[in-house]
């Protein structure tokens, strides 16, 4: 039976599966629809998922995915290095069961890096670490860093994150055979270079600017390209210019 809690649940494995994006619309009628539910229910749901800082509501637009801002993105990693770190710090020797789980999820990153389903290798590398969370004995915390890797998620979308998804599994090899050796300091040097790498890869070196698009695309034709030779902006500007055919509307069945 579909509840309030199946539906924020859903919604945040789209996000990590990267099939919902920064500012995506969530109409309460629409997800009704989809879950064929009460929006009573669906608004519980949205309600939880914005306090958790996952989505947020406007009385212009409704219900959306966040976009987190340059200084939003900056707390998230530092959020997720201080959690995951202080787990594997105060971490103790892994017994059988939790380790096998650890190589399952590393064997399905694998399988899933030589597939075709980027949603299904996005969500399985985000994952990890709330496996690992939950691996490490600690529930709450994982449930807390599964918001935090959506947050993460959504931030890496935004900001265009060239991180690698093969070295990324490689780290997480690496991650878990230190904790299986019982090297929880190297373990956790690990986890702080790999949270470093994946901020690192976003591009977060200009400042916010909400307008910059608009921005770029009404600058005068001569500025648009720095080095154009003289009078090949004005010639570019004579040309006729195909109509940019509207986005087709996102349709949330395909998604969740």
């Amino acid at each position: 039976m579909v509840n309030s809690t199946v539906i924020a649940q859903r919604i945040v494995e789209a996000i990590l599966a990267q099939r919902l994006a920064p500012g995506a619309r969530l109409g309460e009628q629409n997800l009704s629809i989809l879950f064929d539910c009460s929006r009573t229910l669906v608004r519980e749901a949205l309600m939880r998922l914005a306090a958790r800082g996952i989505v947020t509501v406007s009385s212009r637009r409704g219900w959306y995915v966040v976009q987190p801002s340059h200084d939003e993105a900056r707390e998230a990693f530092e959020a997720r290095r201080v959690i995951e770190m202080g787990l594997i710090r105060q971490a103790g020797p892994m017994d059988k069961a939790a380790l096998q789980r650890l190589r399952q999820h590393l064997k399905q990153e694998k399988a899933a890096l030589k597939g075709s389903d980027v949603g299904q290798r996005s969500y399985l590398l985000g994952d990890f670490h709330v496996c690992l969370a939950e691996c490490l004995g600690n529930q709450l915390l994982a449930d807390t860093l599964r918001d935090f890797t959506a947050r993460t998620t959504l931030i890496a979308m935004l900001y265009q994150s060239s991180h690698d998804a093969v070295q990324s599994c490689q780290d997480h090899v690496d991650i878990v055979e230190a904790l299986e050796r019982g090297d929880t300091e190297h373990a956790e040097r690990l986890m702080q270079a790999h949270i470093g790498q994946v901020q690192a890869a976003l591009r977060l070196n200009a400042p916010n600017d909400p307008l910059a698009n608009l921005r770029e695309a009404l600058a005068p034709l001569h500025e648009a390209t720095p080095g154009t030779p003289p009078g090949a902006a004005r010639k570019a500007g004579r040309r006729t210019r195909k109509p940019t055919p509207p986005a087709p509307e996102t349709y949330l069945g395909a998604l969740l």
